[in-house]
């Protein structure tokens, strides 16, 4: 069973793409929307909220994790590997296939993001591994807008705000590096110019964890949500993202 899990709906995205090239593995997704956003919260509180959700989908049965949530990527230290007797083949997380995707481009790239994953560097850091440098943009409060349901004038303002002083006429891609932004795509797409790429990770990540995970997830394409907390405007979004589909949610404390 693949365990995914996000700070909300965010990762329903990563979801959807890794559910287009394997349909038939058995997911176990976990949306901790009681302590939504991550995306403000510190390193110190990233690692335990990490922790915990990684001990719920191990107890659940999860073999093996896709980490939907760019914010808590850089909490995620070789050392929780060890306490938490995963394998860091076994783990799966947004940075690294998203950097290697752009590696042989020549594209003049920006990412928006959480503060934190922007505060956080890590995104900076993997391109310029690569020998690229990029635009970083932290995009405050834009995480917590979309996972509460926030008007899109509200979410608008959000974006506009966080890109005034940025150059869009020098740049040919902006990479989405929140899974929550991917929801909302169309207002980004309102504000950039014409010519600039729009990219979700998503993409990037699906086919990394098709790579690695198949054929051993191979199952009966079985998908069940936890959620940390009641949400209607989650169940909306799962019946809009996965219309017809079979799948069972449960609230967890």
């Amino acid at each position: 069973m693949i365990g995914i899990f996000d700070s909300g709906s965010g990762g329903l995205t990563v979801l959807k793409a890794i559910r287009e090239v394997l349909p038939s593995a058995d997911v176990l997704y976990f949306g901790d929307i009681k302590n939504a956003p991550y995306g403000s919260k510190t390193s110190e509180e990233l690692s335990t909220l990490t922790v915990a959700a990684l001990q719920l989908l191990v107890a659940r049965g999860a073999n093996s994790i896709v980490s939907a949530c760019n914010s808590v990527s850089a909490s995620l230290a070789v050392s929780l590997f060890d306490a938490l007797d995963i394998a860091p083949q076994q783990l799966i997380e947004m940075v690294g296939p998203t950097v290697a995707y752009f590696k042989s481009s020549q594209a003049r790239i920006a990412l928006c993001a959480t503060p934190a994953t922007i505060r956080s560097g890590i995104y900076q850091n993997a391109f310029r591994m690569i020998g690229k440098d990029i635009i970083a943009i932290p995009v405050p409060d834009l995480a917590a807008a979309i996972e509460f349901g926030a008007s899109e004038e509200e979410m608008q303002k959000l974006i506009v705000t966080a890109f005034e002083t940025v150059p869009l006429q020098d740049i040919d891609v902006l990479i989405l590096a929140c899974t929550h932004y991917p929801l909302v795509e169309n207002l980004f797409r309102q504000y950039v110019p014409a010519h600039v790429s729009i990219f979700d990770p998503a993409v990037a990540v699906a086919a990394r964890v098709e790579r690695r995970f198949w054929p051993r997830e191979a199952g009966n394409g079985t998908t069940t949500f936890l959620i940390s907390k009641e949400s209607p405007h989650f169940r909306t979004l799962l019946s809009r993202l996965f219309p017809g589909e079979n799948y069972f949610v449960e609230v967890v404390e």
